[in-house]
């Protein structure tokens, strides 16, 4: 049997070079995974415009020329952590989100590391190479210890904090130079943090990189740098070719000045193979180990990589939260566990918003969204994105429809260019509800909106409550066991688990109306699924604001009952989408002043 027309197709991933087995495996699951390897530049822009996904190592060149040509695509996947070989900037323009995988080879590179030292110091290569020569040159091959000895290292991160506390255990003194390191995780490692290059270069006598390639790190160790490590010194690196400067490395290793060099990576790779490069020349020498760029290639390092990588797209491609994209802020991971739900929660809020409160009505102007966060929720390091799930849910019924991504690399970019200024405030006072995190979107018109009083409160005179599309607009909600549930509409108190069909009638709150409310929808076969009525808890129209932390005022964010509440939200979970004939008729003949019918 065939697919149905209603049957969503498969999301696509491209995969030009080999990945581990176990990753894919992941993603076969509920993804096509198309593997098709040494495809030329020109063959990937050709193909490239089917996928949903692109996923890679370091050999594929993802260019603006390919991004453009990606229509569909939604993420890159960097299995490893440099992403030099990715068009960031033009990705993140495009709404492409690049995502790597910082921790997944980090052992591996150290280990490799520690390979490379112990390589260089006792000649390891060189010894190899003349046993099988048939020599014994015992006298010739004399190397130094390196307990006792000082390890430099440059970039205290994940990798350098390992190779740090490995050559501890061999009994080296570590210094560091990273001014991004943090003191107290240096002097928990028993690494001397210094100042600057200049003053970690005169002490060291093996020197490891442990630094990305960025504008600021190219040539970093040229003829000047080197010249300032001691006589004998040895250099390392593991990092990224280009760091080193390959000439004035050569030229140290042939005055005498270096001892040895380790080099796991080229500023071109594979290296030139012109005889008179210094790439070249550098493999050729006898003090200098060369390997193929095996930092990551272990067995484990290349499943974790693949595996990381690959959840991360499933992640992506279900609307979720990545781990470790390159072109969005990092999110630590006691946030990530706490913004899931609440990401899922605005975006619906925001949908809702969108779907309710223009479905009858052309919104003109720009609108300005004050987004509070209270409780919990708001002690959260980033809330960048929260605001990208909103301006997410208000635009999907329009930028789903143009077949645009927005995600969090481009959320400000489309904000800017449709209008729509999101204020976030926070308010870590507890919330009076029985939830530990409230989160309150306040709609409201930017030239003639009302300004909030003392308390929050509205001031509005007698013409601003006459002209009820120049108010705000207010929906509250909360999650309860990461299921996001809608509290408030406007003047309307509810609760109700934001998803599927809704239907939300405005209506007087009288006896009977429910039952000719489904009364029509039976005859029209749709099924209610569930049903809640939100009495009008709130006063008036006014838009009550929940406490702010700069205005110093303390507000409840409880329902406040009025003396007499004559109208009422009625909010009806369907089965399916609902004719307009059928809506139109619950207005003309079943009491209803208004009903919208919305899809979360």
């Amino acid at each position: 049997m065939g697919l149905s027309n209603n049957e969503p197709l498969r999301p696509k991933v491209l995969c030009p070079e080999k990945l581990s087995v176990d990753g894919l495996t992941l993603l076969r699951k509920t993804i096509d995974v198309d593997e098709r390897k040494g495809l030329s530049a020109e063959q990937l822009i050709e193909i490239i415009p089917a996928y949903d996904a692109l996923l890679v190592r370091s050999e594929t060149k993802v260019t603006a020329d390919l991004l453009a040509a990606a229509k569909k695509l939604k993420v890159v996947a960097r299995a490893g952590v440099g992403v030099d070989n990715v068009d960031v900037p033009a990705a993140t323009k495009l709404g492409v989100i690049v995502v790597n995988s910082p921790s997944g080879n980090i052992q591996a590179a150290a280990e490799h590391t520690m390979a490379l030292l112990l390589s260089v110091a006792r000649n390891v290569p060189d010894a190899c190479a003349s046993v099988k020569e048939g020599k014994w040159e015992r006298s010739r091959l004399v190397g130094v210890e390196v307990k006792g000895k000082t390890l430099g290292i440059i970039g205290l991160g994940k990798v350098g904090l390992i190779v740090a506390r490995m050559a501890r255990g061999l009994g080296m003194q570590v210094a560091a130079a990273d001014p991004y390191a943090s003191p107290s995780v240096a002097e928990a490692a028993n690494v001397n943090l210094v100042g600057s290059l200049v003053e970690l270069l005169p002490m060291t006598d093996f020197l490891t990189i442990h630094t990305p390639m960025l504008a600021s790190t190219k040539g970093m160790l040229s003829h000047g740098e080197i010249g300032q490590l001691k006589k004998g010194a040895r250099i390392l690196n593991v990092a990224r070719g280009g760091i080193v400067d390959e000439v004035a490395l050569l030229a140290a290793l042939e005055s005498g000045h270096l001892s040895g060099a380790a080099i796991d990576v080229f500023t071109v790779e594979p290296p030139n193979k012109d005889p008179e490069s210094a790439a070249a020349k550098l493999i050729s020498h006898p003090r200098c180990v060369c390997t193929p760029h095996l930092g990551a290639s272990t067995v484990e390092a290349q499943e974790n990589v693949s595996i990381d990588v690959c959840e991360q797209v499933l992640q992506i491609l279900a609307g979720e939260l990545p781990r470790s994209a390159v072109n969005a802020p990092i999110i630590l991971p006691a946030d990530h566990m706490t913004l899931q739900p609440f990401v899922a929660l605005v975006e619906k809020m925001g949908s809702l918003y969108t779907q309710h409160f223009t479905s009858t009505k052309k919104q003109s102007g720009r609108t300005t969204f004050d987004l509070t966060y209270e409780g919990e929720i708001s002690t959260i390091s980033s809330t960048k994105p929260l605001f990208t799930a909103f301006v997410k849910g208000l635009t999907s019924p329009i930028s789903d429809a143009e077949g645009f991504n927005v995600n969090i690399v481009n959320a400000e970019l489309v904000a800017k260019e449709r209008g729509i200024f999101v204020n976030e405030r926070m308010s870590r006072d507890p919330t009076t509800q029985a939830y530990s995190s409230l989160i309150t979107v306040v709609a409201r018109p930017p030239s003639r909106a009302p300004s909030l009083g003392p308390l929050g409160q509205t001031l509005s005179t007698e013409k601003d409550t006459r002209r009820s599309e120049d108010r705000q607009h207010i929906i509250s909600g909360y999650c309860s066991d990461k299921v996001p549930f809608i509290s408030r509409i406007d003047r309307f108190s509810t609760s109700f688990k934001a998803e599927g069909t809704l239907l939300i009638c405005h209506n007087y709150d009288s006896p009977g109306k429910i039952g000719v409310v489904g009364d029509l929808l039976g005859k029209a076969s749709v099924n209610i699924n569930y049903m809640s009525v939100a009495p009008a808890s709130y006063k008036n129209h006014e838009a009550h604001a929940p406490a702010l932390e700069q205005q110093g005022q303390q507000t409840s964010s409880a329902p406040q009952t009025p003396k007499e509440s004559t109208e009422a939200l009625m909010i009806l979970g369907v089965d399916r989408e609902v004719d307009k004939h059928v809506l139109d008729g619950l207005v003309e003949g079943g009491g209803v002043l208004s009903v919208s019918s919305v899809v979360i």
